[in-house]
């Protein structure tokens, strides 16, 4: 839930001090109810509401909205996946189909296979319709990496490339592509319908799998000739698979039909014991849905073994004292040196050398009889681990929590959530925070592969928040941390 404050412009540091110093999206609101807010997103919200709020006569030509500010709201995130998304909900509830345009976010490109056309071809668009849903794939990275993937799939099959409408003629010249082979040219019934049908049914399922079902019929091919002893078709074959799996590879694993676009992200939470759980379906993003890591059971089991570990050392100490009263009462005076305090210079020798031989050992008692392990620390309790059917199932709930039937998004939200799943996508891999997974073949989510990249999420939170320690410098064995 987001957290509001009044802002008083007369003393701004007053609630400027109660503002956390974490990531989060926040809205500036004004006195007048008809005024827009001013919305924005920062990974330090004190640091980023003094400047804007705070005058500062070093920085004259800084934007100042102090004197326009009457209340401040905000919202926590853990990733800046989760802010984007965030803002875009916030002002796609103040400003409706501007939203997009507030974000400067562009719709992605698809590969559109007109299906409807009674001789269906390939195009590249940017506004996909949901009637033909099925024959949209992607979202590619850009117009230029769509189009790139559309001619060379377009090399591997003899579906035509004109843009117009076809009227076939047998006394129409046809294109340069039919000349060249490179077409089956309906255009003057080089072909029969029922083999344009065909090619095209090749095409669609070469699409909808990313080249898969061409792959496994040329590799079959390609083992069958090798089989059979004929080389020459075997190479010809394997240049053709090589072909395909270069086509295949400029489509990434994100491009599907957008009716079968569906992925879970993983992203890091505000909290740090959990992970925050976002699903893609439908044409808009869900969530997040918060995912306990373990850590917090963990802790408490934790809590409690050291607890007992702090009990028993009470125990124990309690007999160490009880035992050092006896040993002092029962110990024997064997000189009159040691009754009025003083030691024999022949006892003080063998301590010397004892502490020479042995250094300090503050485990042995006062007498010469065994402590019985009575300052040795209590063994820790290795704390339980959570089953992981359970971790199966708290996933499986959330991600059920997720899908649950609502509405169908608007296209402005289609859209922009579309755009932004492909800009957190097609990020370099060093610079794309969390991690995505899809379904397997079966339409199934790979619970056991999220809990992992749950916990990898995690430990990457944990050791981003964990402060630098410094450096033991042993010359002088002063330093922060331990040697």
């Amino acid at each position: 839930m987001p957290s509001a404050l009044e802002f008083d412009p007369a003393d701004p540091k007053a609630a400027l001090a109660q503002l956390p110093q974490s990531q989060a999206v926040f809205a500036l609101y004004g006195a007048e109810a008809r005024a827009e807010p001013y919305i924005g997103r920062t990974p330090n919200l004190r640091a980023r509401l003094e400047r804007l709020l705070q005058p500062s006569a070093k920085h004259p030509r800084r934007l100042h909205l102090a004197g326009l500010v009457r209340r401040i709201e905000w919202q926590l995130t853990g990733s800046e996946f989760e802010s984007l998304l965030t803002q875009f909900s916030l002002l796609d509830e103040i400003f409706g189909s501007k939203a997009n345009e507030r974000m400067h976010l562009r719709a992605p490109a698809f590969v559109r296979f007109l299906v409807s056309d009674p001789y269906p071809r390939i195009t590249v668009t940017h506004r996909p319709s949901l009637r033909e849903a099925d024959w949209a794939y992607g979202p590619f990275p850009s117009r230029a990496a769509a189009e790139r993937f559309s001619e060379e799939m377009l090399k591997l099959f003899l579906l035509r490339r004109c843009t117009f409408d076809l009227n076939p003629d047998p006394s129409f010249p046809g294109c340069v592509y039919s000349e060249m082979k490179m077409c089956l040219a309906p255009c003057y019934k080089g072909c029969t319908d029922d083999r344009y049908a065909e090619e095209s049914a090749a095409v669609e399922s070469f699409l909808a799998t990313r080249g898969e079902s061409r792959l496994v019929t040329l590799r079959a091919q390609r083992d069958q000739a090798s089989a059979e002893l004929a080389f020459e078709s075997a190479a010809a074959l394997h240049a053709q698979v090589e072909r395909v799996e270069a086509v295949r590879a400029l489509a990434a694993e994100l491009v599907r039909p957008l009716s079968q676009l569906r992925a879970v992200i993983l992203q890091a939470s505000a909290n740090p014991d959990e992970v925050a759980v976002f699903l893609f379906e439908n044409g808009r993003l869900r969530g997040p849905v918060m995912q306990g890591t373990g850590n917090r059971e963990q802790g408490t089991e934790n809590q409690g073994a050291r607890e007992q570990g702090s009990e028993g050392a009470e125990r124990q100490g309690i007999g160490i004292r009880e035992k050092g009263i006896e040993n002092q009462g029962s110990e024997p005076i064997s000189s009159a040196h040691e009754v009025s305090g003083q030691e024999s210079p022949t006892h003080e020798k063998k301590l010397q050398g004892e502490h020479d031989a042995k250094g300090h050992d503050f485990s042995r008692a006062v007498s010469s009889q065994p402590n019985d392990g009575a300052l040795a620390p209590a063994a820790p309790i290795a704390p339980a681990k959570i089953p992981r059917g359970l971790l199966e199932s708290r996933l499986e709930a959330a991600l059920a929590a997720l899908a649950a039937p609502s509405a169908p998004p608007s296209a402005t939200i289609r859209q922009g959530h579309l755009a932004l799943l492909k800009r957190w996508y097609y990020r370099p891999e060093a610079r794309r925070a969390g991690e995505i997974f899809f379904p397997d073949a079966e339409d199934r989510w790979p619970a056991k592969a999220i809990l992992r990249g749950i916990g990898r999420v995690a430990a990457k939170t944990l050791v981003q928040s964990t402060p630098a320690q410094p450096a033991c410098d042993r010359s002088t064995g002063r330093e922060g941390a331990q040697c």
